[in-house]
């Protein structure tokens, strides 16, 4: 459409200009937020951003949509932009006079039954009362999930603008002229905003601000879930996964606080981008890594778009685990006081809490479930297409029964489940592979004494096999992996040099990954020999010999120097100090004693 950008750029330059406005004058109204301990920012800082948010909105999608021909749209766009008016008033009385956590419910449900009202208001167009329903509480909980996701400099500006945007792009038939209109509007404002709002944050939206853009996407993402009227309607897939980081993070928050014994409502610094953080990510880094989980989930859904959700559904499914698999990572990151679990002992729930080993163990159980359906899948997907994939998928359907009862059965006797995550390595490849070739031939072995293999490719049993191995090893090295990230991302980690690559060497960068008490991050090896020279050892670089080490030590700001051999001595060792007594960096020496 030949409007949007033209709307893009007028909210974009609106939102820059009228920023710029409010934050001069928020002071005089006293619309400052002072720092405190729940609040992720040191400095007083101009809040009601919200106010320029809606404004450039209203501007740009009021400039153009008068030239756009609605006629052939529904009539149901125009209750969503009121929608959200009515939530962005809410967002000021909110941040004007304090609001109880209760009122701001109420209001937002009472204004997403008036808006699922408008969409059907003929008896004979009424919607079902599920939908209803379901809708309702959809419309409030996508408002006070952007509500709750506003915690960190730029993040609930940058991750709705990329879910706008993909709503956009990927609904647009189903939305019809206006509302892609409006969504292109709320991009261009958002992204005025974030010049403002990038960190450090120079001014804040406000609750005004998060709800405007939270009713602005519920009710967008209504629009073509309620147009289906089936009994599921399949586009739900589509947006859930569009706005998966603002619903991934509130379900995150509020399942912890329920098991600590919080109330879901008092603010804290333990969402997810406070956990990233805790890990040792920057503010910048953990934002830029929650708009890589928007962005990774907006194209998924594109994905799903292009080959039919229910045909790619797996897809969806691979990668709700890969967040969950986030999720369970991040809950094992410190930010509650311990005394905040005692409440545990007396809930109403906690018998079913207090067999952690089994409940661990059930989880691995169902994700190798989705795991060998998902791969099942996708190898009939690449091995058979067009009318080919037509006639062999019920043979997929039939046979996926005993090939999950097969495989399952497979993996458990290889003794998989009894392995740790935190330290898988080759051993527990091993594992996996056996696994996973015995799961294979008795699925081999079922197909041929049920179907004497009549419609079965061996080609798929393959591909099966290696997706497999693949998403199993993957999953169980995710901890891992993302502890080696998080770890090698610290801040507050000293960064070590270690001279020395033997074994001396690799066992003690080994125990700094694993001890995450030391503060301690591995960054270069120094090594005399030179066959060891520029290459890589456990993820850490061996940079050269003792002539390297200033410059290594200058190029990687190393804080401390570790001397990991005994046979590190004499003109060696005095060299070593001499280089770090120049750049007044610590040297200590690996001392092993068994007494």
């Amino acid at each position: 459409m030949i409007y949007l950008p033209i709307a893009f750029l007028i909210s974009l330059a609106a939102s820059v200009a009228l920023c710029a406005i409010v934050r001069r004058a928020a002071p005089a109204i006293g619309a400052i937020v002072p720092p405190s301990a729940d609040r992720w920012h040191s400095e007083p800082t101009p809040t009601m951003g919200g106010l320029a948010i809606a404004a450039a909105t209203v501007l740009g999608f009021g400039a153009v949509v008068a030239r756009v021909d609605v006629t052939a749209v529904p009539a149901a766009w125009l209750p969503i932009p009121l929608a959200a008016v009515a939530m962005f008033i809410v967002g000021v009385l909110d941040d004007r006079l304090q609001l109880s956590p209760l009122a701001k419910l109420v209001s937002s449900l009472i204004i997403g039954a008036f808006l699922v009202f408008s969409m059907a208001t003929r008896p004979d167009a009424a919607l079902p009362w599920t939908h209803t329903l379901v809708a309702t509480i959809w419309f409030a909980g996508v408002c006070h999930a952007l509500n709750l996701l506003d915690n960190m400099d730029g993040l609930a500006a940058g991750v709705a603008l990329i879910a706008a945007a993909f709503l956009a792009w990927l609904l647009a038939p189903a939305l019809g002229g206006p509302l892609v209109l409006l969504l292109v509007g709320l991009c261009g404002a958002l992204l005025g905003f974030l010049y403002w709002n990038r960190p450090p944050a120079r001014l804040f939206m406000g609750d005004c601000g998060s709800l405007f853009i939270g009713a602005v996407l519920a009710g967008a993402s209504l629009t073509p879930a309620l147009q289906e009227r089936s009994s599921f309607p399949w586009t739900s897939v589509l947006v859930v996964v569009v706005l998966v980081v603002p619903l991934f993070d509130t379900g995150f928050v509020l399942v912890l606080r329920r098991f600590a014994g919080r109330s879901a409502t008092r603010g804290g610094t333990d969402h997810v981008s406070h956990r990233l953080v805790s890990l040792g990510f920057s503010e910048r880094s953990a934002v830029r890594i929650l708009y890589l989980v928007g962005i990774v989930g907006g194209l998924t859904a594109w994905g799903l778009v292009l080959g039919g959700i229910d045909q790619m559904l797996p897809l969806a499914a691979l990668f709700a685990v890969v967040v969950t698999l986030v999720g369970v990572y991040l809950a094992r990151v410190q930010a509650y006081n311990a005394q905040d679990f005692a409440a545990l002992e007396s809930s109403s729930f906690a018998p079913l809490l207090k067999d952690l080993t089994f409940r661990w163990h059930a989880g691995e159980v169902m994700l190798d479930l989705v795991l060998i359906a998902a791969c099942y899948y996708f190898a009939y997907r690449l091995r058979f297409e067009g009318e080919s994939l037509d006639h062999f998928l019920p043979y997929f359907t039939a046979s996926l029964p005993v090939v999950l009862g097969c495989k399952l059965a497979s993996l458990y006797g290889s003794g998989l489940y009894q392995r740790s995550w935190e330290t898988f390595g080759l051993r527990d490849v091993a594992v996996v592979l056996r696994g996973v070739f015995m799961g294979s031939l008795l699925s081999i072995l079922a197909a041929a004494y049920f179907y004497r293999l009549e419609g079965f490719s061996r080609v798929v049993f393959m591909l099966d096999a290696l997706l497999l191995t693949v998403a199993i090893i993957g999953t169980r090295a995710s901890f891992r992996s993302m502890s080696l990230v998080a770890a090698s991302r610290n801040k507050r980690s000293r960064r070590v040099l270690v001279y020395g690559a033997g074994a001396f060497g690799q066992m003690i960068v080994r125990e700094m990954r694993a001890n995450t008490e030391w503060a301690m991050n591995p960054v270069a090896f120094i090594d005399d020999d030179p066959t060891k020279a520029h290459r890589w050892i456990m993820g850490v670089p061996v940079r050269g010999a003792l002539g390297e080490l200033e410059a290594t030590m200058r190029r990687y700001s190393v804080d401390e120097v570790i001397l990991s051999s005994p046979s590190i001595n004499g003109t060696i060792e005095h060299r070593i100090r001499e280089v770090c007594l120049e750049l007044e960096c610590p040297v200590r020496r690996l001392h092993m004693d068994i007494q």
